[in-house]
């Protein structure tokens, strides 16, 4: 299994959701910016391509979603797109999931 941290305080619209997700998934430099190419780049996980995430066999990715609360909160239409983008991939074509969004949250020591 592989895990990827998304640090949503990074992210502050629609340039900056690309550009994390860009960074931290190794999408290519003509990476198209919009939630189509996003789903085309999560698409080619298991082979090479448009992503530098490689899983094999029915290894799944695992995207921890960090700060949840305080994201949907900011941001409540890219949290609503992210979701539905992870998704969609699934739905449209009845392969096997492959991506896992885990949603985190701060939490506080006292």
């Amino acid at each position: 299994m592989a895990e990827i941290k998304i640090d949503t305080t990074k992210i502050t619209d629609w340039n900056s959701f690309h550009q994390v997700f860009k960074d931290a998934l190794g999408f290519p430099d003509f990476y198209g910016r919009n939630m189509d190419a996003w789903v085309d780049c999560l698409s080619s996980l298991g082979e090479e391509g448009l992503c530098d995430i490689k899983l094999s066999g029915n290894e799944m990715l695992h995207l921890h979603i960090t700060n949840t609360s305080d994201f949907k909160r900011r941001q409540p239409d890219l949290l609503d797109a992210l979701i539905e983008c992870t998704a969609f991939r699934y739905l449209e074509t009845n392969d096997l999931p492959r991506i896992a969004l885990v949603f985190l949250d701060a939490v506080s020591v006292i």
